[in-house]
């Protein structure tokens, strides 16, 4: 998804979020991710949704967002973890934990990364319906890279029976806050 004129890549990131205030963690992620990643083209809804892979009492509010950006997949990746870290992530040994803020790459372009640290498009898009409910908000008949199928498709698949629902469907103040 590289224009001819080098505009940068279209990539597409999952927050996620269940500590803390929930929504301001979103707003604050999606500011920065503004302000030092790139353009975002699109936010999706956010949903309220049960933790995945872990007990928890804290549900989750997860949105995706479309940005176009020029950093490199590496530096994409080292970008998101400083504004992870900022926000009061701290990361843990175990892989599903609640978190401050949780920001992953879904897609980067149609590229295919396998490195140990960088996985893409993300290995459990298929399996997680609190990223495919959101992804489809804004990309539906998007085509998964490796899989060939739609997201609309990929969610009609999924398995996961956890809760999606609704939670906040305004257009987010993300887009015009700026970061602190």
């Amino acid at each position: 998804m590289k224009g001819a004129d080098d505009i940068g890549t279209i990539i597409f990131l999952g927050i996620g979020t269940n500590q803390g205030d929930r929504l301001e963690n979103m707003e604050t992620a999606i500011a920065l991710i503004s302000a030092s990643v790139g353009e975002i083209l699109a936010v999706s809804g956010v949903y309220e949704t049960e933790p995945w892979g872990f007990e928890n009492n804290s549900k989750f509010l997860n949105s995706v967002v479309k940005v176009i950006t020029r950093l490199s997949p590496q530096a994409l990746l080292k970008k998101l973890q400083e504004i992870e870290e900022k926000l009061g992530r701290t990361r843990s040994l175990s892989r599903y934990s609640s978190r401050t803020i949780d920001i992953d790459i879904l897609l980067y372009g149609n590229r295919i990364i396998r490195k140990k640290m960088l996985k893409v498009p993300h290995p459990l898009i298929p399996e997680r319906r609190f990223v495919l409910v959101p992804l489809c908000d804004i990309e539906p008949e998007g085509v998964h890279p490796v899989l060939g199928k739609t997201f609309s498709d990929l969610l009609t698949e999924c398995v996961d029976s956890g809760s999606v629902r609704k939670y906040y469907d305004k257009q987010l103040k993300s887009w015009t806050k700026q970061p602190e």
